[in-house]
């Protein structure tokens, strides 16, 4: 199979790569493999839209359980053993602008020291006449575990999430179905509509812009994703971020 390669330290698989067989190429790759944390991922899918992807994290600052070595993971896939699975996108949309995340697109407020002001549809039916706040954002069930779940404190597991951040008054944050269009009016700006945190894609947004969410037509293709989310190399990665005993001073 010919692939490509993006992310860092990556010399630490090429030898895993060459010993089964792959052949690294730089022109039309039959798959890119993303070495790094979700980032990493997230940034491929962003400029090489469609191109069927395989996430590997980085040893280096993310340990793996015993199931998902480098090598484990590149046998399941020469085994043809590899789920490859279909992850929802987001498009953000504003006049002929648009941008599109794998996690989420959210409204933030331009400059930190002033909130922005909003209004909120929901499939056209008004959800919202007046927010106040640093931002709002839609995710899907990937996005859900990431900026959503640091608003909401919750996750979810169906259609995509409406979350509120710090808004001055009380806005429900809200699971909705995935045909859902989410609309937004900025009654006072200046604020930026951003996907999945690529700042240099961000869509600027001024006092009027109408803006729109909704689940893309187009979606990305990710073998081993569940291997790459694993929960078990979630809690290695975490211990080694807070290795100190909760006695400790």
């Amino acid at each position: 199979m010919k692939v490509a390669l993006t992310g860092k330290h990556l010399e630490d698989i090429k030898p895993f790569l060459q010993k089964h067989g792959f052949s690294i190429c730089e022109k039309d790759p039959e798959l890119l493999i993303t070495h790094g944390g979700d980032g990493t991922l997230l940034g491929a899918e962003r400029l090489f839209p469609g191109l069927p992807k395989l996430p590997l994290r980085d040893v280096r600052t993310a340990p793996l359980c015993p199931n998902h070595h480098t090598e484990s993971i590149l046998e399941l896939l020469n085994e043809g053993k590899l789920p490859l699975s279909r992850i929802a996108k987001l498009e953000g949309v504003c006049g002929s602008r648009k941008i599109s995340g794998i996690n989420d697109v959210f409204i933030h407020n331009a400059k930190r020291v002033s909130a922005v002001r909003y209004r909120v549809w929901i499939d056209d039916e008004l959800y919202a006449k007046e927010v106040v706040g640093d931002g709002v954002g839609v995710a899907t069930i990937l996005g859900s575990t990431a900026y959503y779940r640091s608003i909401t404190h919750g996750i979810f597991r169906v259609g995509i999430g409406l979350a509120f951040s710090n808004s001055t008054e009380v806005t429900n944050h809200l699971v909705l179905p995935e045909t859902s269009v989410i609309k937004f009016r900025i009654i006072r700006g200046p604020s930026i509509m951003v996907a999945d945190n690529a700042a240099e894609d961000a869509i600027a947004l001024e006092e009027g812009d109408m803006a729109s969410v909704s689940v893309s037509s187009s979606y990305a293709l990710v073998y081993g994703i569940d291997a790459f989310m694993c929960p078990e190399c979630r809690q290695l990665r975490l211990r080694r971020s807070h290795p100190f005993d909760e006695g400790s001073p």
